[in-house]
């Protein structure tokens, strides 16, 4: 993995499985990379679907996946970051589970990468405000973001 962009963190998430079943925690409150509660919602992507991309002006996201895989790819459009126009890809889910901690400017999507899908868990730190979102998209593969979603054999 390149350097990661400025202000980006991410932590392995531990499973811990039983005869009952299997338990994954998350996010803390008293995790180093805890900046507040906003709200939690899950998200689905189809195999093969970009979902992205987007950034916002003050809202971190926590990405983690609890089913399936996706590649999550990060931009830096921030000219004044350490790490402009940077680009960071995780391959993130069932098979390697991680939470990923995307700071506000940030340009951030996702592709599913297995059948059928992969269920995406975000605990964003604000509330999704209906009247004025703190959403700023673009299209996902007409942009001037230098990244290609195709998959990259070989």
């Amino acid at each position: 993995m390149k350097e990661l962009i400025s202000g980006v963190e991410t932590k392995t998430l531990k499973v811990i499985p039983d005869e009952r079943g299997r338990l994954m925690e998350i996010l803390r409150n008293d995790d180093p990379l805890f900046k507040k509660f906003g709200q939690l919602y899950m998200t689905v992507a189809y195999h093969g679907v970009v979902k992205g991309w987007h950034y916002h002006k003050s809202q971190w996201d926590n990405f983690s996946v609890v089913k399936g895989m996706i590649k999550l790819v990060l931009y830096d459009s921030r000219p004044d970051s350490p790490t402009y126009r940077s680009i960071n890809e995780f391959f993130i889910g069932e098979h390697h589970p991680l939470l990923v901690q995307i700071p506000p400017y940030v340009y951030h999507g996702f592709k599913g990468i297995t059948h059928p899908e992969a269920i995406v868990i975000n605990c964003p730190s604000e509330a999704y405000h209906y009247e004025v979102p703190d959403e700023f998209r673009v299209h996902p593969h007409n942009n001037d973001i230098p990244y290609q979603w195709a998959l990259k054999e070989g």
